[in-house]
Formats: C-alpha cells, structure tokens, sequence
C-alpha cells in the first residue's frame, strides 16, 4: 500500500483513544496523527494536520461531536468525518449522516467495524455498519414516528442540551449563539415536537434514545 491514511482521533476518554490507536495502528495502512479529546479541539486540530479521516465520538462535554462536524465541514467541506459512538440507535446515526458524516460506526459493533469504514471512507465511499444500516432500515420502515427525525442538526442539539438540562445561557456559549437565538430554538421545537414543558421534553428524549432513561 502507497502511503498511510492519516487519522485524527476525537474522544473525551483517554482509555477509549489509546484502545482505539492501538486497534488502528495494528494496521499498516493507518497512522493516527493526533488525538483530541472535545469537539473544539478536533476543530483546532484538524486544520493544523489536514486528516485523511476525523474519527469522533458523538457525545463530549462542551460543543459536541455533532456541533464539531457542522464547523468543521462548514471550513473543510472536503472532511472526511466518520462518527464514533456509543448511541446505537437509528436518531443519531440518522442525524450525524444528515449532517454531513460519511460514516457511522457503533463503539459495541465488531472492532474491524471502524477500521473498514477508514478504509472505505479514505477511497471516497460512505460507510454504515450492517446492524446501523439496518436498524435505520427498520425505522424508516416501521413509518418513521420518531419525531427526532424532523430536526435540523442545530435543533437537534439544542434538543439533546435541553435534555441533558442545560440552561438556556450554556447552550449558547456551547454553540457560540446568542441567548436570544437559543430562546427561539426552544420555541421552535415546542412546536416542531408538541411538547408543552421541561418534563415532556426529557421523556420524549428518552423515548427516541437521545438520553439514557
């Protein structure tokens, strides 16, 4: 094989990156350049080594994995950005696929699972593992009634903050918005959701998976 694939690693837990560069570095086609561990540093990083791929986990404290692929395409649109997660269910790959990641990939699926989807993802395709692709399949098959699925990428930030909950002044220094704006977001998704009250919101983020029940 010509030269490696250069990989930057994106993961708020040190023991789940240096697991995962073992894994990665077994390979002789991939080098894991660097490591960051919060969306704003994957941010930073990327545009100082210029990854053949960006490996990212979803959920990190501060801008978040999903707020971190939004900029980062927004400046690179060329990124390749394959999403590391413990979610496995069909609303986050859904959204980080509708978002602009060319892949997917479930922290319990088969270890060869990310190493695949490197490789598929440096030769230009996109990448799903089986049991993703077909839990998506399953949904969309079953009417689609999550209604998680309605959302833009930055409504559904917004969302899971609220559900985590964030107040209205962090979410806006998270995603570096006015409060005012995040005050219209959560307007918005009262509508968009038919939800009236703080506790319908976190129910209804437990139903589509969006937060640990």
């Amino acid at each position: 094989m010509g030269t490696a694939i250069r990989v930057l690693l994106t993961d708020d837990h040190a023991v789940v990156r240096s697991g995962v560069r073992r894994l990665l570095e077994q390979y002789d086609g991939i080098e894991v350049v660097a490591e960051a561990d919060s969306g704003e540093q994957a941010y930073q990083l990327f545009g100082e080594y210029l990854p053949d791929a960006l490996v990212m986990d979803m959920s990190m404290p501060g801008m978040g994995g999903l707020e971190a692929l939004r900029r980062i395409l927004a400046r690179y649109q060329d990124a390749k950005i394959i999403i590391f997660s413990m979610h496995e269910n069909a609303t986050f790959a859904t959204q980080a696929l509708t978002s602009g990641a060319v892949g997917y990939v479930a922290k319990s699926g088969d270890a060869d699972d990310l190493v695949n989807a490197i490789l598929d993802v440096a030769s230009g395709k996109n990448y799903l593992s089986a049991d993703m692709a077909q839990k998506i399949a399953l949904q969309s098959l079953s009417g689609d009634d999550n209604p998680a699925h309605k959302l833009t990428a930055r409504e559904f930030e917004v969302f899971r903050f609220l559900a985590e909950g964030k107040v209205v002044d962090e979410i806006a220094k998270v995603l570096n918005i006015g409060q005012k704006t995040v005050a219209n977001y959560q307007t918005l998704l009262k509508q968009k959701l038919g939800i009236n009250s703080p506790v319908e919101l976190v129910r209804l983020a437990i139903k589509c998976g969006v937060i640990e029940g």
